[in-house]
C-alpha cells in the first residue's frame, strides 16, 4: 500500500472515531434508521432475514480467505479450493448443444514469468457473468483447480473483480470474510456495510454484553471484541478466538434454555403414576417373544420414573423393529393399574390405526378399555362413545388407553385423569404440540420415542430436557434383510426377480418419492407408474396408495393388504412409519438417490418383520459421487446407530435445530458436528449454574436471567 493511501485509511479513521458518540448507532435499531445504506441494498438485506444492526453483525461470515498474499498460480489440480488473483487476459464465449453456453475467462498471475501456466475460469449457463467480467480487470477467484486437457481449469470459482486500490484495505491485503449473499448484493457491498458499520459503533456497544461465566472465557475477549475479531480479524489465532468465543456463546444460550427446561419440569407438581406389576406380569407372560435385556433395562428406568412424585420425560430411541411398541405398552400398563388414563400419539393416521390394532389384540384379552381418535375416525373397543369414554369421570366404562394423533391436541378430547403419554416418531412433532398435550396439572409423565437414532450432540440439544434410553440390541426373530444398490437398467433383472418372490406367496412395496410427475424434476412419480405396474406383474393385484387419497378408502386399501388380498402396494412414504405386515418382504425404491439416508432406513423397516428372508432394492439412475456413497452405506449395514452416524458424516445436522421442531434458537455459527467439544463445555458450565441456582436468584446470575426471559422469550415458573 502506498504511503499516500495509508495516510488516507489513517485519517478516515480518525474521522469516523471522532463522529462516534451520540449519533453512534444502536444494537437494536432497524438498518433503515441508518440512511447511508441505499433502499436497494436493505432489500436484499431483508431477503436474508437481515433486519436490525444486530442482525447484520450476527450474520457471520461462511469463511475466510488468505488475501495478505496470493499463491502462485498452480500447475496441477487440487481437491482442496484456493485463493489466486490475477488479471483477466482474454474472455470468449461458447455456445455448444444448441441453447447452452461456457463463458471462460483466461488468468494471467502478477509478474508472470516464461514458466507460468495460465488459468482458464469457467461458467456453464451463468449469463450474468459475462456482463461483469472483461478483459484488463484484476479478479480474484476462489476454486478448485482442475486439469482439463492440457489446461488448468476453475469450473464455477467465486470471483470478486477489484475495482480501484482505494478499496484495497477493506477487500485485500487482509484475512478477508466471505459471507452468505444472495442476488443483489455482492461480496463486496456486503463487506462494506460491515465495515462501516463496525467502525461507527462505540467499542463496547450496549446489547452487546458478554454473556458467557468466567469458567468459559479464553482470556479477556469480549463478545464486542470477538463480533470484530470474527468479520475482519488481524491474525489467523484472532479469528480462531473469536469463533470460539462466539460458539461457545451460542451453544451456551442454547444450554441455558435447555437447562431452564429441564429445571422447570423437575420442580412442576406431578404425582406417582406407576400400579403394582400385576397387569405387567400378565401381559409379559402371554408375549409370543421374550424381552431382549435392553428392552428389560428401559422398562426398569420408566418403572423408576412412574413411581417418583415428579413429572417423567424421557427419550426412547431404538432402531426400526427394536421393540420400543413393546414398552411403551408395558409403562402403559403401570400407569393405568396406578388408576390413571394413558394416551399413544403417533404422527400419521395410518400409524395411529396400526397402534390400535395391535394394542386390541395384545391388551384387550387383559380387560383394558381401548379407544381410537383421529381426525377422520373414532373407534373405541367399550360399549360407550369416544366421547363419553373421554369426558366421563370416574365411568366404568371409561377409555383407560386413547391412541390418536395430533387430533387428541387440537380436537374436543378432553381427558379426565391423564396420567402417562407416549408420543411415537417425536421428530414428526414439534415441541409446541408436545407441550400441549402435557402442559396440566398435576403433569403427565412423558415418553417420547424415536426410530431415527441421533448422535450424542444431537441428544445433548434437540432432546436435551429429556432423559435418555436407548435400545440397542435387536429381537431375535427379526428377519434379514438384504440390501442392494441396482442402476435403472438392470430393471429386467429386478422385474424378474420381484415376480419370483409374488410367486412365492411373499407381498411386494414399490416406493417413489412424488405422488404425481413433476416437470421441474427427472423424477418418477406413484400415480403415474401406477398402471405400468399393474402391467408388470399381472396377475398380482397392485394397488396404489398416497397422503392425498381420503381416509376411509386408504385404510380399507391397508386392510386388503394385511390380508393379503393385495399382492403389491406402489406408494409414497406415506408408509415410511407404522406399517407392519410379516409377509411383506420385498421392496424397491425408486430413485433412491432422491431419500435421505435416515428416511431409506426407515423404508427399509417395514419389510424384515416376518419369519422370511427380505430384501430391499435402490433403484438409482444417479451416477454421482455423493450418490453411491450414501447408498453404499445401505448395503453395508442394516444398523440404525450406524446408518445415523454416517448420515451425520455425509449431511451434517441440515435443520435439525429449527426452532419448530426443538424449541431452540438457530444456529448461527456453531457447527453441532465439528464443536462438539464446546457443546459439551457449555452443557456442563449451565447445568453447574442451574444445579447451584435453580431460579437464577443471585446477583451474578441475572445476566442468565435477562438471557432467558428477555432474549429468547422464555416464561417458566422459575424465573418469572
Amino acid at each position: 500500500m502506498s504511503k499516500v493511501l495509508e495516510q488516507k485509511v489513517r485519517d478516515g479513521e480518525v474521522a469516523v472515531a471522532s463522529m462516534r458518540g451520540a449519533c453512534a448507532p444502536q444494537v437494536s435499531q432497524s438498518l433503515e434508521e441508518l440512511n447511508w445504506i441505499p433502499r436497494p441494498r436493505l432489500l436484499a438485506l431483508r431477503r436474508l432475514g437481515i433486519e436490525t444492526v444486530e442482525d447484520l453483525l450476527t450474520h457471520f461470515p461462511r469463511r475466510h480467505e488468505d488475501r495478505t498474499e496470493f499463491p502462485r498460480f498452480p500447475r496441477e489440480e487440487s481437491d482442496v479450493p484456493i485463493c489466486l488473483c490475477g488479471e483477466v487476459v482474454k474472455t470468449s464465449l461458447r455456445r455448444f448443444g444448441g441453447w447452452k453456453k461456457i463463458f471462460e475467462a483466461t488468468l494471467q498471475e502478477s509478474q508472470a514469468n516464461a514458466l507460468s501456466e495460465p488459468l482458464v475460469c469457467r461458467w456453464f449457463n451463468l449469463h450474468y457473468v459475462q456482463k461483469m467480467i472483461a478483459s484488463g480487470q484484476r479478479i480474484v477467484v476462489f476454486g478448485k483447480p482442475r486439469l482439463r486437457g492440457k489446461r488448468i481449469c476453475m469450473d464455477h470459482p467465486e470471483f470478486e473483480v477489484i475495482e480501484n486500490d482505494e478499496e484495497m484495505s477493506i477487500h485485500f491485503r487482509r484475512i478477508t470474510p466471505i459471507y452468505p449473499a444472495t442476488e443483489g448484493l455482492s461480496q463486496r457491498a456486503l463487506r462494506s456495510i460491515v465495515y462501516r458499520l463496525l467502525n461507527e459503533l462505540r467499542p463496547a456497544p450496549a446489547g452487546f454484553e458478554t454473556l458467557l461465566p468466567r469458567g468459559l472465557m479464553n482470556g479477556d475477549m469480549t463478545r464486542a471484541a470477538a463480533i470484530r475479531a470474527i468479520h475482519f480479524p488481524k491474525s489467523w489465532e484472532d479469528r480462531d478466538a473469536a469463533r470460539e468465543h462466539l460458539v461457545l456463546s451460542e451453544f451456551f444460550a442454547m444450554q441455558m434454555l435447555i437447562a431452564s427446561r429441564r429445571t422447570d419440569a423437575s420442580i412442576r407438581t406431578g404425582e406417582a403414576h406407576c400400579g403394582s406389576d400385576v397387569l405387567l406380569d400378565r401381559f409379559l407372560k402371554a408375549l409370543p417373544f421374550e424381552l431382549t435385556r435392553a428392552q428389560e433395562k428401559v422398562i426398569a428406568e420408566i418403572h423408576h420414573d412412574l413411581a417418583a412424585t415428579h413429572p417423567m420425560n424421557r427419550l426412547l430411541q431404538g432402531d426400526v423393529g427394536s421393540g420400543k411398541t413393546v414398552v411403551a405398552i408395558a409403562a402403559m400398563l403401570l400407569a393405568v393399574e396406578g388408576g390413571y388414563q394413558a394416551a399413544f400419539m403417533a404422527p400419521t393416521q395410518i400409524l395411529a390405526e396400526q397402534h390400535y390394532d395391535v394394542l386390541r389384540r395384545w391388551l384387550e384379552p387383559l380387560g383394558i378399555r381401548l379407544a381410537l381418535r383421529t381426525a377422520a375416525r373414532q373407534v373405541e373397543s367399550g360399549p360407550l362413545s369416544l366421547f363419553a369414554c373421554v369426558n366421563r369421570t370416574n365411568s366404568p366404562d371409561e377409555a383407560q388407553i386413547i391412541i390418536g394423533t395430533h387430533a387428541l391436541l387440537y380436537e374436543s378430547v378432553s381427558f379426565s385423569n391423564l396420567g402417562f403419554a407416549v408420543i411415537d416418531e417425536q421428530h414428526k412433532f414439534g415441541v409446541a404440540q408436545r407441550a400441549r398435550l402435557t402442559a396440566r396439572e398435576p403433569a403427565p409423565d412423558v415418553l417420547v420415542m424415536t426410530a431415527t437414532p441421533i448422535p450424542r450432540t444431537l441428544t445433548m440439544t434437540i432432546y436435551g430436557d429429556l432423559d435418555v434410553s436407548t435400545i440397542d440390541e435387536m429381537p431375535r426373530n427379526r428377519g434379514k434383510i438384504v440390501t442392494a444398490v441396482r442402476d435403472t437398467t438392470k430393471l429386467g433383472e429386478v422385474l424378474s426377480f420381484l415376480r419370483t418372490q409374488l410367486e412365492r406367496g411373499r407381498q411386494l412395496y414399490v416406493i417413489y418419492p412424488l405422488i404425481d410427475e413433476s416437470e421441474k424434476l427427472d423424477v418418477k412419480a406413484a400415480a403415474a407408474e401406477y398402471e405400468l405396474w399393474r402391467e408388470r406383474l399381472h396377475p398380482f393385484r397392485c394397488e396404489l396408495v398416497h397422503g392425498r387419497i381420503p381416509a376411509p378408502e386408504k385404510q380399507k386399501i391397508m386392510e386388503r393388504f394385511r390380508r393379503g388380498d393385495t399382492s403389491t402396494l406402489i406408494s409414497t412414504t406415506v408408509l415410511e412409519v407404522g406399517v407392519d405386515v410379516p409377509n411383506a418382504s420385498v421392496m424397491l425404491i425408486e430413485n433412491a438417490e432422491r431419500f435421505g439416508l435416515a428416511q431409506l432406513h426407515q423404508l427399509r423397516g417395514r419389510i424384515g418383520r416376518g419369519e422370511h428372508k427380505s430384501y430391499c432394492i435402490l433403484l438409482t439412475s444417479s451416477q454421482a459421487k455423493e450418490a453411491s456413497e450414501k447408498l453404499a452405506v445401505l448395503e453395508r449395514t442394516s444398523n440404525g446407530f450406524e446408518v445415523a452416524e454416517a448420515d451425520w458424516e455425509l449431511r451434517g445436522p441440515g435443520d435439525l435445530l429449527g426452532t419448530a421442531q426443538s424449541g431452540l434458537p438457530a444456529l448461527k455459527i456453531g457447527n453441532l458436528k465439528t464443536d462438539a467439544h464446546l457443546m459439551r463445555r457449555a452443557r456442563g458450565a449451565a447445568m453447574s449454574i442451574f444445579q447451584a441456582d435453580p431460579r437464577l436468584e443471585s446477583p451474578e446470575n441475572q445476566r442468565f436471567r435477562r438471557l432467558i426471559v428477555e432474549k429468547h422469550g422464555r416464561t417458566f415458573s422459575n424465573v418469572s
